[in-house]
């Protein structure tokens, strides 16, 4: 048995006591890996300038993208934030044992079905060391265990975060070997084969790579391939609202899976709209692609390229919006129901019937009315911090927080029951009554 097999054996092991620890240790755990992370800022930010020196000579080279050395980077505002996430799941109601229902079958015997954790969760990820807190963070409160398999251009940064975290909450009585955390390459294609052992996946990376992970494991995976979000400014929007949201959406962070990478503008409104949102781009650092009829409305001063029929189904992660002009709603949740990746996607309009409309036509986790694609978020949601982002359709959509980590069970409370004097001629008949009363 390879020592990998072994860590996540005893890991799957110890994540059966971490389910069973009570909420008040699980809070001084975390506690003790804020403070502890607070302390050892030092520790972080010099891992994490190696990994970023290593990671710029390989941007240089071509051998890495400069949208993964934009996540890898870690300053001090940056610890700031994940001490914060760490100390908002505090705040969260631990969700272990909570009863979800309960419905009464006869007279002294009732059905609750109750919160449990998923088991061992394996994290694979790209770049962003502050995935290793806002994980681990989530799983401790929710009782699981985690592997995490980062990748090698965050590997110093990674395992100070691992460290002064599993070190801070097993002093605080957690099991420390409900975490492991892995480095080398070949270690992720063990992983995958771990279906055994590993009860979810959650892959975060590029399209590529998260395509990878679900195309070579038969564990459950929930992750989102890509990230290709759209903004329909309707001819009923206003103006100026358009022009901040639209912006905000593309330069505010555009590296991560919630930027706009399309814009759709309304034919209507696009010879006021496009020249000032053009204008507004350009001075920003943003390359516009766009289509035929919105290209004819670009200021002669600004720069652009015609689009091509593949711009419409690339998540750029950089400073490029590709735009097109449409006719009205309809073509647009069309446009956004062809190409789109079912992550996030917006419209702007004053306009309470199209915005219903919308809402409901549009087949995606997210669907926002006049505000930027960039609330699509855990933290931002009032989960603490998030798991990942889910485009699937069963177990979680959208941001997943601590309710991702979470699945049920049912236990039955009977008074020496049969299953045989429900059944037959004379069966006695289930009542099937809900009840207010939780599993205490």
């Amino acid at each position: 048995m390879s020592q990998l097999i072994s860590d996540i054996k005893k890991a799957k092991s110890a994540a059966l006591i971490l389910a069973t620890i009570d909420t008040e240790t699980k809070n001084g755990a975390l506690k003790a890996m804020a403070d502890a992370l607070d302390e050892n800022r030092t520790t972080v930010l010099e891992a994490n300038a190696k990994d970023v020196l290593n990671a710029e000579k390989m941007s240089k080279k071509g051998e890495l993208s400069d949208s993964l050395v934009k996540r890898l980077k870690v300053d001090d505002e940056k610890i700031s934030g994940m001490i914060a996430g760490i100390r908002d799941v505090i705040k969260l109601d631990d969700p272990v044992g909570e009863t979800i229902s309960t419905l009464k079958l006869d007279d002294d015997l009732v059905l609750y079905q109750v919160k449990c954790p998923i088991g061992m969760i394996g994290v694979i990820f790209e770049s962003r060391p502050d995935v290793v807190p806002q994980i681990l963070s989530l799983c401790l409160k929710s009782g699981n265990g985690v592997a995490f398999k980062g990748g090698s251009e965050a590997s110093n940064s990674n395992r100070a975060l691992f460290d002064v975290l599993t070190e801070a909450a097993a002093a605080a009585g957690v099991p420390k070997d409900a975490f492991v955390l892995m480095e080398t390459r070949e270690d992720i294609g063990q992983m995958l084969g771990m279906h055994e052992y590993i009860d979810l996946l959650i892959p975060r990376g590029s399209n590529q790579f998260v395509q990878y992970i679900q195309n070579n494991t038969k564990i459950p995976v929930l992750g989102h391939a890509a990230g290709i979000c759209h903004i329909y400014v309707d001819d009923e929007a206003d103006v100026d609202l358009a022009l901040a949201v639209c912006l905000d959406s593309k330069i505010q962070y555009p590296a991560v899976c919630n930027a706009v990478e399309t814009l759709l503008v309304n034919n209507r409104i696009a010879e006021e709209f496009l020249p000032r949102m053009a204008r507004l781009y350009h001075e920003n650092g943003v390359e516009i692609r766009a289509d035929r009829r919105s290209g004819a409305m670009v200021p002669e001063d600004v720069p652009f390229v015609d689009a091509k029929e593949e711009d419409w189904d690339t998540e750029y992660n950089d400073l490029i919006i590709s735009v097109a002009a449409v006719d009205g709603l309809e073509e647009a949740i069309g446009f956004i129901n062809t190409h789109g990746s079912h992550h996030t996607d917006a419209i702007i309009t004053e306009n309470r019937v199209k915005q219903k409309e919308f809402a409901r036509s549009v087949d995606s986790a997210d669907v926002f009315i006049n505000a930027s694609t960039r609330f699509a978020d855990g933290f931002r949601y009032g989960k603490g911090a998030e798991v990942g982002i889910s485009t699937n359709k069963i177990h979680s959509r959208g941001p997943v927080g601590m309710e991702g980590l979470m699945i049920y069970k049912y236990i039955l409370i009977g008074n020496g029951q049969v299953v045989k004097d429900y059944v037959g001629k004379d069966a006695k008949r289930y009542l099937h009554e809900k009840i207010d009363l939780k599993y205490e």
